[in-house]
């Protein structure tokens, strides 16, 4: 693979990391029509997830500065336990912990067996009617500060379900809370700032295990290259997404993610691309 490659597949990721159609999908199915014809493979991905993580932190900057400060000073004692950042910091290490857990039991079929193009295709589209039927029967009544523990922990195991590829990080969370009853706005701030340290210690877990493996498709540089492409994308793409999802449906991703899956499934029973 060289540097060309790795740019269109930064782009991508910028495009697709924050909306509900899973990039690691997009990255993994894009390499199978690449001239390399390569998987560009979990540790690139999550890697290059440091720069569309990077964006998140830059657009919502003032809220975790405030979230993480209040925090700290709750320790201290200076700010009341019950104060609604104080509860949003302890709500995103809560929610944090199933993806670290299932993510370093399960790291091996996940960098393997998990890549396989059937399964990305049957993810994609079981996950994306799913997000379409919460989206259709979600009573979208609850705000952010009505999230409790229960739900921070519910909102954690379905953000771990995207450590298989397909699922979306941001679909898989974004259901949850819908089917939780939760505005679509609230479900998509939430699963924006829960993503943050989970990306954040696999991007930068997987630099550190791959730093010099001369086994990577990618060289470092390359790697970074894409890595920053990512994150000028996507600024574009958190603040198109959030407008869009304040006044309409998830319906158009739903209908993307069910072709995409359909069209890749069509693709691998005729031979045109491998699921391996």
């Amino acid at each position: 693979m060289n540097l060309l490659e790795a740019l269109i597949l930064g782009i991508v990721q910028g495009l697709t990391e924050f909306l509900p159609i899973s990039s690691s999908a997009h990255l993994r199915i894009l390499g199978a029509f690449l001239p390399s014809g390569e998987d560009p493979g979990a540790a690139f991905t999550a890697i290059t997830q440091i720069g569309t993580e990077a964006a998140v932190v830059v657009f919502f900057w003032r809220d975790i500065v405030r979230i993480i400060g209040r925090w700290f000073r709750s320790l201290a004692g200076s700010v009341p336990r019950n104060d609604p950042d104080v509860r949003m910091g302890w709500l995103i290490i809560l929610g944090s912990i199933p993806i670290v857990v299932l993510g370093l039991v399960f790291q091996d079929r996940i960098e393997t067996v998990l890549r396989s193009l059937w399964l990305v295709a049957i993810m994609l589209i079981g996950f994306g009617l799913l997000l379409g039927i919460a989206d259709y029967v979600g009573a979208k009544k609850r705000k952010l500060n009505d999230l409790t523990y229960p739900h921070g922990v519910a909102f954690g195991f379905a953000q771990s379900l995207a450590l298989v590829p397909g699922v979306s990080r941001s679909g898989g969370t974004i259901t949850m809370g819908l089917f939780l009853g939760y505005e679509r706005a609230a479900a998509a701030r939430y699963a924006f700032l829960l993503a943050i340290p989970a990306v954040f210690g696999s991007g930068f877990y997987q630099l550190f295990k791959h730093w010099d493996d001369p086994e990577q498709h990618f060289t470092l540089f390359e790697t970074f290259a894409a890595t920053g492409i990512a994150f000028v994308v996507a600024l574009g793409v958190i603040a198109f997404f959030m407008n869009w999802i304040s006044k309409r449906s998830f319906l158009p991703f739903v209908i993307y993610r069910v072709l995409l899956g359909a069209t890749i499934i069509v693709l691998l029973s005729t031979g045109v691309i491998p699921a391996t």
